[in-house]
């Protein structure tokens, strides 16, 4: 069943993907469309199933890394938890020191904007079959269209985060004629644009599809609501962002696992778990045997997350331990959270409840209500045993001691997530950047020593916050213009 599937999701991304070099120009070649496809609502399921299908594997006839890759890559590799492995390439020690340059081909977009066009290709032309397949109804179009929806909200999301300002495509890119030189749109203006999306989304997302793993893999609107919620604390919209929290705890279909050795394999080896909101389960191996077990591994659990982030605990270390370090990494820093076997399939875990808990903990400590946040955090660090080596007492009225508290936590719930980066960025840049300090640090303690000075010089430029826009993506589209920070 599942080769069936994989081949069926393969099939429909080798017909909306083609080997042109321009980054929208992944289209099937002229008349395929309309002509071959979009006949019956099935059509529109495959083409939402190839969707799903791109977020862990990019068409057979493109050679590039997984879009997952490039979301590991982007969430870990400026940030302070990962370290090189025996394989790490020049290019990545180059980011983890911040000597980015514009050609290098880890500050890559097109991954992205292949799950876009196929996102664009269901929304433009899922309404259409409507018309010829009397089967297929409204209630089931605009499911199909707010999965569309929410999942390109979610590339744009990560684009914005990485980049800032980015081209905005919202139209499928099906034919020659649709090839645009698009200028970039600011960030902001994405960010409307995508609060604009999630909010129809949610009109029409179900809550169920009658079956667990479905309810889990595929788009609810409870994953609107989690998305939305990252996005509000990205904006710095707390007051939104608790809104759409209380919607999904108050739904009361989530909850924490409880505290014992099976946790990891429930929630993420085997996945489908009750913490789980939105997870990638396609059934493609993911990418994380090579970059992280083999003996040729790429990258390592960094020095500083035995010393700082999972601290052993000196009262009783053989009885009091948190569950979380012993999943993650081991002590050859090997980092086993997906899976030692090859290949792997173990979920990446899109959005959690504890994602929510900790959302809400930092929107209520940014808005007063630092009690209620701190009551989040310590039923989290419950619930996985935390040890109180790593306890901190907080006054809940010291919003920048709470809020480094829950970035804490977060560093240990999200360990190799790929949110790490955003993590920092989005504490750093809070209030036109009032807490710059906490990328200086983290860059004293992970860049060479040779380049810490430069490092630390580089990141007091807000711009550097962003990588640079590929160099041959300028060469294809003359109205792009790079990051202001890569043009000195």
């Amino acid at each position: 069943m599942k080769k069936t599937l994989y081949s069926t999701c393969l099939l429909i991304l080798l017909m909306m993907g083609s080997s042109c070099n321009k980054w929208l120009d992944l289209e099937p070649r002229d008349g395929i469309t309309r002509q071959e496809f979009w006949k019956t609502k099935e059509d529109v399921l495959a083409a939402v199933s190839g969707c799903y299908a791109s977020l862990l594997a990019p068409p057979p006839s493109i050679g590039d890394r997984s879009l997952l890759e490039y979301m590991f890559m982007f969430g870990e590799l400026r940030a302070d938890m990962i370290s090189g492995g025996p394989t790490i390439t020049t290019q990545e020690v180059d980011i983890v020191n911040v000597n980015i340059t514009a050609d290098n081909t880890i500050a890559n977009w097109a991954a992205f904007y292949r799950t876009i066009n196929y996102c664009n290709t269901v929304l433009d032309y899922a309404p259409g079959v409507k018309s010829v397949d009397p089967t297929f109804t409204e209630a089931t179009l605009n499911g199909y269209m707010a999965e569309a929806l929410t999942l390109r909200s979610l590339m744009y999301f990560y684009l914005l985060r990485t980049f800032s300002d980015v081209p905005l495509k919202l139209t499928a890119t099906v034919k020659d004629t649709d090839l645009q030189n698009l200028p970039k749109t600011r960030q902001a203006d994405i960010l409307k644009q995508i609060v604009a999306d999630l909010k129809k989304a949610e009109q029409f997302a179900l809550t169920t599809y009658g079956n667990t793993r479905s309810d889990k893999g595929r788009v609810t609107k409870f994953t609107v609501n989690a998305l939305l919620a990252d996005v509000y604390l990205w904006m710095e919209d707390y007051p939104n962002a608790l809104v759409e929290c209380n919607k999904i705890i108050d739904s009361q279909r989530f909850a924490l696992v409880s505290s014992t050795s099976a946790w990891y394999n429930t929630v993420f080896f085997r996945g489908s778990s009750i913490e789980t909101i939105f997870e990638f389960d396609q059934p493609v191996e993911n990418p994380f045997f090579n970059l992280l077990v083999n003996s040729r591994r790429r990258y390592i659990a960094s020095p500083l997350v035995p010393s700082e982030i999972f601290v052993p605990d000196e009262t009783d270390p053989d009885n009091v331990y948190d569950i979380r370090p012993g999943s993650y990494y081991n002590s050859a820093a090997t980092i086993q959270k997906y899976g030692t076997e090859n290949p792997s399939y173990v979920k990446w875990q899109a959005y959690r409840i504890s994602d929510i808990m900790m959302i809400k903990a930092e929107a209520l400590a940014l808005t007063g209500g630092g009690v209620e946040a701190l009551e989040l955090v310590n039923t989290l660090r419950l619930r996985r045993n935390a040890v109180n080596a790593t306890k901190v007492d907080v006054d809940p009225d010291d919003t920048e001691a709470l809020c480094d508290y829950i970035l804490a936590e977060r560093a240990r719930e999200f360990a190799f997530e790929g949110k790490r980066w955003y993590d920092l960025l989005r504490h750093a840049k809070r209030n036109n950047y009032s807490r710059l300090d906490i990328l200086l640090d983290m860059v004293s303690k992970t860049v060479s020593p040779t380049l810490q000075q430069s490092a630390i010089t580089k990141f007091r430029d807000y711009n550097s916050h962003y990588l640079p826009i590929l160099q041959s993506e300028l060469f294809t589209n003359p109205n792009l213009v790079q990051n202001p920070f890569y043009t000195k």
